[in-house]
């Protein structure tokens, strides 16, 4: 007689709905429409509760995967989300942006048969699901955050940035009743989560949402204030701060320098964005006093997802046409699938096996198109992937009227100037401690792309966290 145990039978993965393409190509409404409570505890009961979870490993800010999926399945929201907040103080925001594929679910054992569990998505629906009662549970899931009386012991911290890194750091200490002082370069809080990312990927109410509980807690919020120019980090230390955490980003734009790159009509990614983002020019005139400049064909070089972001954007700005230009074929591009894939639906073309030669303009400077060189893949570069060389005699023209540079960001001098007792490495990004994140100066710390240079949300938020606890340690033993 066979007493073998039947084995699970795995259901198909439970598609997350979106926005019809052709609707939501021309709105900036959030695309995905998230799960209801059925679908996700459909998704959640397909979780095989291994073991040994890989899943867990692949995630940076050690979220206990199995154990808030298992509370789903139960349909017991609440416990699931105390599970998150326990680790990821922004689980809104992962939840939408973080490439899970790389992380969490490319490390998930049903990834074999191309079906992992999508962690993302639940993640994304609990925190959506659960309303916080309290400011203190908002920020990190408990109701007995330590709210001891802000500034009576003088225990006070610096963080200069307001992006994932320092909202990170910044919550985890206010929840354990330290004051934290955030000062921002631009005039809204929230980095790259509000200059950068695109509201139909992010909407920024959740990004407020997470802000305005910070500053329940008593988190100060201090706009306009750049570091290296309006604010020292030697400064800060000198007014009494106990320590102070860099976590600015890195926010200056790489170009192609290729002739016609200083036409009119050419942008950075950074500058394209952050005027609709930040700058709300998607609702120009009415509802803002910032416009953007109009393109009816519109090509985006670079393939990353602030390139997805860039290009779906200018469809919704009004764009006839957007064209992706890329030196290498779609199997290397390091934008997210989901992202790609929306893009394609949304009418985005892409212009693969591409490099730009020069910018063509009119008699007045102004943007006509871009002569490109077909290329083809030769051997293996020092990365391991094959390396783009130039088919001879492929060169074409692309008729362009805005074109937007999307090849990624690197360090902001303007702090790292004003402070050179700073370490930084030949790429010119502050060398800081792996485990506490603390830099060359004691008592400053620093995370997220300012020392690895351009990465995920997640990674940062991960870095943000581990400085905070290094400081909490510090100021209360």
């Amino acid at each position: 007689m066979d007493n073998a145990k039947p084995k699970k039978v795995i259901a198909p993965r439970t598609e997350m709905p979106c926005q019809p393409a052709a609707v939501r190509a021309r709105n900036f409404k959030e695309v995905a429409l998230g799960y209801t409570p059925e679908m996700a505890i459909a998704e959640a009961k397909r979780c095989l509760q291994c073991k040994k979870p890989g899943c867990m490993k692949g995630c940076p800010v050690e979220i206990h995967i199995p154990e808030f999926i298992a509370a789903v399945t139960q349909g017991d929201f609440d416990a699931a989300y105390r599970i998150i907040k326990g680790t990821n103080p922004l689980p809104a925001v992962s939840g939408r942006v973080c490439p899970q594929e790389n992380q969490c679910e490319g490390k998930c054992i049903l990834l074999a048969k191309g079906q992992p569990i999508a962690i993302g998505r639940l993640e994304r629906f609990v925190a959506d699901q659960h309303i916080a009662g309290t400011a203190c549970e908002e920020v990190s899931g408990s109701s007995t955050c330590t709210m001891a009386p802000l500034c009576d012991d003088g225990n006070k911290v610096a963080c200069l940035g307001s992006g994932p890194a320092t909202l990170s750091c910044a919550g985890y200490l206010a929840a354990n009743g330290i004051k934290v002082d955030v000062f921002e370069a631009l005039h809204e809080a929230g980095g790259v989560l509000i200059y950068g990312i695109p509201a139909f990927r992010l909407p920024k109410d959740v990004v407020k949402k997470e802000i305005d509980a910070m500053r329940q807690l008593g988190v100060s919020f201090k706009t306009n204030w750049v570091g290296g120019r309006t604010v020292q980090v030697s400064s800060l230390l000198e007014q009494g701060y106990k320590a102070v955490f860099i976590g600015v980003g890195a926010g200056l734009p790489l170009f192609l320098n290729v002739p016609g790159e200083n036409l009119i009509g050419v942008f950075s990614a950074n500058e394209y964005l952050t005027r609709v983002n930040l700058g709300r020019a998607h609702s120009f005139p009415a509802g803002s006093d910032t416009p953007v400049y109009p393109g009816k064909h519109v090509t985006v070089f670079g393939a990353g997802n602030v390139a997805m972001d860039a290009a779906r954007t200018a469809m919704r700005m009004g764009a006839e046409s957007v064209h992706i230009v890329y030196r290498r074929t779609r199997a290397e591009m390091p934008a997210r699938r989901e992202e790609i894939e929306h893009a394609e639906e949304e009418g985005i073309q892409f212009e693969m096996l591409a490099a730009p030669l020069h910018f063509n303009g009119d008699a007045n400077s102004v943007l006509e198109s871009v002569t490109l060189q077909r290329m083809e893949l030769g051997e293996p570069d020092a990365s391991g992937r094959r390396r783009p060389q130039p088919v001879e005699g492929a060169v074409y023209d692309l008729p362009t009227d805005l074109a937007i540079i999307a090849l990624g960001t690197r360090s902001n001098p303007i702090l790292l100037d004003a402070t050179p007792e700073l370490d930084k490495n030949k790429r010119g990004y502050i060398v800081a401690d792996e485990e506490t994140g603390e830099t060359s100066i004691p008592n400053v710390f620093a995370g997220g792309d300012i020392v690895t240079g351009a990465a995920t949300v997640i990674l940062a938020m991960g870095a943000g966290r581990r400085a905070a606890k290094e400081i909490c340690k510090r100021i209360k033993g």
